[in-house]
């Protein structure tokens, strides 16, 4: 029970507890004065007929001449037809002497100067003197009966209103509590939204609403405000931080690039000059300095794109850069099946990047597939107004686990045999977000094994300058 109540909302509990305790308040005083007004009715009830049993005895009287009983005033003046009361005199010895009205039933005869309730009437019981020619000879009984029905008809309507008293008060309390509990609760409100809507944008520095009133609600918004300044400050730090480590390494990339290449010429030189096993460790140290190179090359792309810098862009094809890549890696491609489907795709783009991406996800294909694999390169002009890169191979495919974490950096699956750096398809995500477009792995439309990556980016329209992209079959003869 208690768990329940605790996962309800707090203003929904602040209600409820206030009206429990107003139902509780309006039961106590509901039953303290029903019970006092139930009492004071009945009284003045019993009181009424015993007022109006010894009234009927002080002031009528009673005159016999020993056949017949004459009273005056006469007894309908205290039982009127439709009074619900009846009247019946009796003599000591308890014979009936006289009745009003006249089918009054009667209800029994009680001793003197009592009060009993029977058959639904209240009955007192009196005495009253009885005279002959103006002299009193004894007494005679007068028995007094009203019905209680219309008294406890009268009880349970105040019973009724006092419960629906107590209904009502407790319901409106309810409401009350609720309206009460809602402007109470509405700073507390205006805060979520406002965390709500920082959350949405990621913008710390905006500022959290101060409640009016001073207390725990405005010490709550002042500590959300501080905790949101410190956040900004803290996000700034790091931003800036980032922005300094993307520049050095573009700077440290840039840099290195110049003593690299004229490395690797010398390196060359000394691997065509010598032999043996001189010859062979100057080989392996090419092949590492190649290997260095490839890592500067890529991480100044990806410092590049980090740090949105400018770059000159031009209308390029995709079929062409296709084209170019793949002749590109024919000398590493002979155990694999690349075939081409090209159709003229013109973007605006930064030619080289574009390059490297048809290059890493070729080279992906050929890292991760056994030789003898098929791998289909295709583009096209896409129904949505862009260029579709589209590069499938009939390959174990990309395993489950590791698609979600798949275009993030230094990722690399299992089976790579090509000693890669896991930069390849981050460059690819780089460069195809850096273009405004997008890259995702879906899995190929025949249903077979393999990895399907589609590049889409946004297309432009072809300049008349362009040259025609060759045939389709032209481009093929390229293909290993």
């Amino acid at each position: 029970m208690s768990d329940s109540f605790d996962r309800l909302p707090i203003r929904v509990r602040l209600a409820g507890v206030s009206a429990l305790l107003t139902f509780v308040i309006l039961c106590a005083f509901a039953l303290a004065i029903g019970s006092l007004t139930v009492h004071r009715i009945r009284s003045d009830f019993n009181r009424d007929v015993r007022d109006t049993a010894y009234e009927i005895a002080t002031h009528a009287h009673f005159e016999t001449n020993g056949f017949q009983l004459t009273v005056s005033p006469e007894l309908s003046a205290w039982a009127a037809p439709g009074d619900h009361a009846a009247i019946h005199l009796f003599a000591i010895d308890g014979d009936l002497v006289a009745r009003e009205p006249s089918n009054a039933h009667w209800l029994g005869e009680y001793p003197l100067n009592t009060a009993t309730n029977v058959q639904g009437y209240r009955v007192v019981t009196v005495e009253a003197p009885i005279y002959r020619s103006q002299l009193p000879i004894g007494h005679i009984a007068v028995q007094y009966a009203l019905q209680v029905a219309s008294t406890e008809a009268t009880v349970k309507r105040v019973e009724l209103l006092l419960l629906l008293g107590v209904f009502i008060g407790t319901g409106v309390a309810l409401l009350a509590g609720m309206a009460i509990a809602r402007r109470a609760m509405a700073p507390i409100a205006a805060l979520t939204s406002t965390a709500a809507e920082i959350a949405r944008t990621r913008d710390p520095s905006r500022g959290i609403p101060q409640p009016a009133a001073d207390d725990e609600v405005a010490e709550l918004a002042r500590t959300l405000q501080g905790m949101l300044r410190e956040l900004d400050a803290a996000r700034s730090e790091t931003e800036a931080m980032l922005v300094r480590q993307r520049q050095f390494v573009a700077d440290a990339s840039h840099e290195l690039r110049t003593p690299l290449t004229s490395v690797l010429a010398n390196l060359e030189l000394l691997a065509e000059a010598l032999h043996g096993e001189q010859g062979e460790a100057a080989a392996s140290a090419l092949r590492s300095s190649q290997r260095m190179r490839r890592l500067v090359g890529d991480l100044l792309l990806l410092a590049r794109t980090d740090a949105a810098r400018s770059v000159a862009r031009e209308s390029c094809d995709l079929a062409q850069i296709v084209a170019e890549a793949a002749g590109e890696l024919s000398s590493v491609s002979s155990q694999h099946e690349i075939s081409l489907d090209v159709q003229p795709a013109m973007v605006l783009g930064v030619r080289d990047d574009l390059h490297r991406l048809v290059i890493n996800l070729i080279e992906n294909a050929l890292r991760h597939t056994p030789a003898g694999s098929a791998i289909e390169v295709c583009t096209r002009s896409g129904a949505d107004g862009s260029a579709v890169l589209i590069v499938q191979d009939n390959g174990p495919g990309v395993p489950v686990e590791l698609a979600p974490t798949l275009f993030e950096r230094f990722v690399r699956g299992s089976g790579d045999r090509g000693g890669s750096f896991g930069l390849g398809l981050a460059i690819v995500h780089a460069v195809s977000s850096a273009h405004g477009g997008t890259v995702e792995l879906q899995p190929r439309e025949d249903g077979g094994s393999g990895a399907r990556f589609i590049v889409r980016l946004p297309a432009v329209a072809a300049p008349d300058e362009t040259p025609v992209a060759p045939s389709p079959s032209a481009l093929a003869d390229q293909a290993v």
